[in-house]
């Protein structure tokens, strides 16, 4: 505790102390008095960060990061934010939850609120409805904004510079609720969640049935939906896309009715950087990762995660308590992109538990 006391006298704040101290409710400005209020803010902050559950406190002095701090710090979001998340987000959550739970994020709590504003006529017209809402609210509007920007609603002037604002907090949110939803161990909300990033990079609903080729540059609505509908050559995912002849791919990139060019340089050794991924309804540049899953099905368990960044080719390590029992154990492994939809991919694999050897009894 001392350590962040004594961290504060090098701030701007410790010396604006001797300059006003009323406005900082100093009763006076020696050496006591501005080592009295360090140590009662210090105490506060630490009080607050404690009851969060993201703290621990021991003997009045010593001090431990839990994990709901170390992903507040991490992600770089409030203690208010990772605490609220622990306390609403539960294993039975749906998709409706993982919208408005992030929306009350103190993140969004500076989201102004202009009087004419259109928010009331986005509410209209959202797949989730909102139970009395207040506009003057500022989590209905960043849930209106998210909503709008998942149906690709069109939104302009303020409300767009708002949406921007709320889309690049939402990643980072979410991000930090997908760790916060693994250390509870919920396999299948984990993954809900990561499609919900999905969502927000390519500005559309997991459910759409032609989201696929939305993804893709150029395409409309109208063009995905034809195309979804072709009988015999429908695509529905991503691995339909790549699994076509080349005269199948040029004529679907006829549909969109202008000539396209792309290449790619390769270095001298044959290997071809990735490049940012393809989100035009992402407000700035945002490089692909991927989080690795190594899941319990029939439990709903999540034993291991890891979050990866993949530019050429990587190995990863994930590590998990084996069954306690002997025999074999089914489990899957996931591959969860954190940008499109459609791409991530499950693989089955089996754990075979032998017996212990029963040589010393007290092994």
């Amino acid at each position: 505790m001392q350590d962040a006391v004594d961290y504060l006298t090098w701030t701007f704040m410790y010396r604006r102390f001797t300059q006003n101290p009323n406005y900082y409710n100093l009763q006076g400005v020696s050496h006591r008095h501005l080592s009295d209020h360090l140590l009662k803010m210090v105490e506060s902050a630490l009080g607050d960060l404690e009851l969060s559950k993201c703290i621990t406190i021991e003997d009045d002095m010593d001090l431990s990061p839990l994990n709901l701090g170390m992903i507040s710090s991490y992600y770089y979001i409030s203690y208010t934010t990772i605490e609220r998340f622990s306390l609403y987000v539960t294993s039975i959550t749906k998709m409706k939850g993982l919208l408005e739970v992030p929306s009350e994020a103190s993140e969004y709590s500076q989201l102004p609120i202009r009087p004419g504003e259109e928010v009331r006529k986005l509410i209209n017209h959202q797949v989730f409805s909102f139970e009395n809402p207040e506009v003057t609210y500022t989590q209905v509007k960043a849930l209106a904004l998210l909503q709008a920007h998942f149906s690709r609603q069109l939104v302009g002037g303020n409300l767009a510079l708002d949406l921007k604002e709320v889309l690049l907090s939402a990643n980072r949110l979410l991000q930090a609720m997908v760790y916060m939803i693994s250390s509870n161990g919920w396999l299948s909300l984990a993954l809900l969640a990561m499609e919900v990033n999905q969502m927000v990079t390519q500005g559309m609903w997991e459910r759409d049935s032609n989201s696929m080729l939305l993804q893709l540059p150029h395409f409309t609505k109208d063009q995905a939906k034809t195309r979804q509908e072709n009988p015999g050559k429908s695509i529905e995912t991503v691995f339909d896309l790549l699994e076509m002849e080349d005269d199948e791919r040029h004529e679907l990139l006829g549909m969109l009715g202008r000539m396209l060019l792309s290449w790619s340089l390769r270095d001298l050794e044959g290997k071809t950087e990735l490049g940012p991924v393809d989100a035009l309804r992402y407000p700035k540049a945002k490089e692909k990762g991927w989080w690795l899953l190594v899941g319990d099905t029939e439990t709903n368990l999540l034993l291991a995660i890891k979050r990866v960044s993949l530019q050429r080719k990587l190995k990863a390590k994930l590590e998990f308590a084996a069954p306690a029992d002997a025999g074999r154990k089914s489990y899957a492994l996931y591959f969860m992109c954190d940008s499109y939809l459609g791409c991530d991919q499950e693989y089955g694999f089996t754990v075979d538990v032998k017996e212990a050897d029963g040589g010393d009894e007290n092994n």
